[in-house]
């Protein structure tokens, strides 16, 4: 019974060890916290109605590493600024995947946006 006992509490000592610590659930916590100081913007270019001018700002503490964009008619784009001309009038949800990177940890966030293009 000691020897079962023993084992019992050596696998519940070394489960405890090896889990989120402290400070994991702290870089969680960060991360979803972070995505509040990104902000999506867009605007249609005046003279041409199908092409549209998006931007990621970020304002948070960490460092903006990266932006990958899906305009929602199955092209792509990167970068924190970046211009694309929809084919065809409609509504299309664009999303920015952005990276950011805070104390050693990296957050991806994937806020959307969508565009009634005319």
């Amino acid at each position: 019974m000691r020897k079962i006992v023993s084992c019992l509490i050596f696998g519940v000592v070394f489960f405890m060890a090896n889990s989120c610590s402290k400070s994991d659930a702290d870089d969680v916590i960060d991360c979803f916290a972070e995505a509040i100081y990104i902000k999506l913007h867009n605007s249609t270019d005046p003279s041409n109605p199908k092409l549209m001018n998006y931007s990621v700002e970020y304002s948070g503490t960490g460092t903006l590493s990266g932006v990958k964009w899906n305009f929602g008619d199955g092209t792509s784009g990167t970068g924190a600024t970046v211009t694309h001309t929809y084919a065809a009038a409609g509504e299309y949800t664009a999303t920015a995947e952005v990276t950011i990177k805070k104390d050693g940890s990296e957050c991806t966030s994937s806020p959307k946006r969508t565009v009634t293009i005319n």
